[in-house]
C-alpha cells in the first residue's frame, strides 16, 4: 500500500461533509470516521477501507481495538514505525463506548498522523466523545456516514442498489414485496438480495419474491395495518393470528398500525394546501398519493378514533395488558371499524 496521504490530503477538492460520504466512496485516508447506527453500513465502509488498503499492499498489517478496553499509550505503539517499514491499518470498534485515555490519545495523534497508517475510528451513535468527535470536525477528517435505514423509500433503494451491484435488477412490484417481507432489518434485506441472486437468472419479478419470501409478505403488522385501514376487518385479522402464530411480536404490529394513521393524519392535514405543502411533509411520492387514495374512505372522526384506539393498544402491549395479542386483535378491529365512519 503507499504511504497514506496525509492530513493536508483531506482539504482537497472532495467534500467531507457533516454528513459524511457512503461507505462506497470511503477512500484512504490517514484517520477515517465511521459514524452512524447502521451496522450493516458500518461493517461494509471498514471491510471496503482495509480492502483498498490491501491493494496497494496484500500484507498490510491489520489490528483491531475495542475502544472500551483501551488503555494508554496503545494507539501511538501500534502506529509506530516497524523494523521493516510495514503499513499498517488500525481499527478501532466503538469509539462511542471508549476509555478517557482513548479519546485522550485519539485526539493528540489527529494533530500528527503516522506516516504509512490508516486508523480507522468506528463510532455508532450518542454524543460519548464529542470533544474527539469535534476535533476529528475541525481537522476536516472524513467521515463515513452509516445512519440507520428506515423509511421504506431508503430500503427500497438499497435493495435495488444490492441487486445492481450483484449485476440484476427486480420490477418495482418484486422490490416493494421484498422490503414488505424482509425489510425490518437491514442485514436480511442484504441477505434475502444475495439469496435471489444466487438461486436465481433473470429480472427479478413479484412471483418469484412471493415464491421465496410470501409467508412472511402477509405476516408482516404493514400487511395487517394495511387491511385494517382499508377497512377488511376479516382480512386484518387473518393476517394478524398468521403473524402471531409465526412469532411475530405484537409491538411492531401496533408501531406499523400507528406510523400508517400518522401518515394518513399528516397528509389529510395539508391536502388542501396543495403540493407544495405535501411535499414539505417529508414523504415519498408513493406514500402521499397512497393516503390521499386511503383517505376517500375516512372521516377526521372515524381518523381521530382509531388513532386513540391505537394509542391504547400501544401502552397494553408494552406492559398495561397480560394479554398483549388481545388488545392488538382489539386495535386492528377498531380502526377496521372507524374505517368509513
Amino acid at each position: 500500500m503507499p504511504p497514506a496521504p496525509r492530513r493536508s490530503s483531506a482539504r482537497s477538492g472532495r467534500s467531507v461533509g457533516t454528513e459524511g460520504v457512503s461507505w462506497e466512496q470511503a477512500e484512504l485516508e490517514p484517520v477515517v470516521l465511521v459514524r452512524g447506527a447502521e451496522g450493516l453500513l458500518a461493517d461494509r465502509a471498514v471491510e471496503r477501507l482495509v480492502g483498498l488498503a490491501r491493494q496497494g499492499d496484500p500484507a498490510v498489517e491489520v489490528t483491531r481495538l475495542d475502544a472500551a478496553e483501551y488503555t494508554a499509550g496503545e494507539l501511538g505503539v501500534l502506529t509506530s514505525p516497524s523494523l521493516f517499514a510495514e503499513d499498517k491499518v488500525v481499527v478501532v470498534d466503538g469509539v462511542e463506548r471508549g476509555t478517557e485515555e482513548l479519546m485522550a490519545d485519539a485526539i493528540a495523534y489527529v494533530a500528527s498522523p503516522a506516516d504509512g497508517v490508516v486508523v480507522i475510528l468506528r463510532h455508532a451513535s450518542g454524543q460519548r466523545g464529542k470533544k474527539l468527535l469535534d476535533t476529528l470536525k475541525a481537522a476536516k477528517v472524513p467521515t463515513v456516514a452509516c445512519d440507520p435505514v428506515t423509511s421504506d423509500s431508503d430500503k427500497t433503494s438499497f435493495a435495488s442498489a444490492e441487486l445492481r451491484r450483484a449485476g440484476r435488477r427486480a420490477d418495482a412490484a418484486a422490490i416493494r414485496a421484498l422490503v414488505d417481507a424482509v425489510g425490518s432489518d437491514l442485514r436480511e434485506l442484504a441477505s434475502a438480495c444475495a439469496q435471489l441472486v444466487a438461486d436465481t437468472t433473470g429480472v427479478i419479478g413479484p412471483d418469484v419474491v412471493e415464491r421465496y419470501y410470501g409467508g412472511r409478505i402477509e405476516a408482516t403488522g404493514f400487511r395487517v395495518a394495511d387491511a385494517a385501514v382499508a377497512g377488511q376487518a376479516g382480512q386484518a385479522v387473518a393476517l394478524l393470528r398468521h403473524a402471531m402464530a409465526t412469532g411475530v411480536d405484537p409491538v411492531p404490529v401496533v408501531a406499523a398500525l400507528a406510523m400508517k394513521l400518522r401518515t394518513l393524519a399528516k397528509v389529510g392535514a395539508v391536502r388542501s394546501r396543495g403540493q407544495g405543502a405535501l411535499r414539505e411533509l417529508g414523504l415519498a411520492p408513493w406514500q402521499v398519493d397512497r393516503a390521499m387514495s386511503e383517505l376517500r374512505r375516512w372521516t377526521p372522526e372515524g381518523l381521530a378514533t382509531a388513532i386513540n384506539a391505537v394509542a391504547q393498544a400501544d401502552a397494553e402491549v408494552k406492559g398495561e395488558s397480560r394479554d398483549a395479542q388481545f388488545a392488538v386483535e382489539r386495535a386492528v378491529l377498531r380502526v377496521a371499524q372507524a374505517s368509513g365512519v
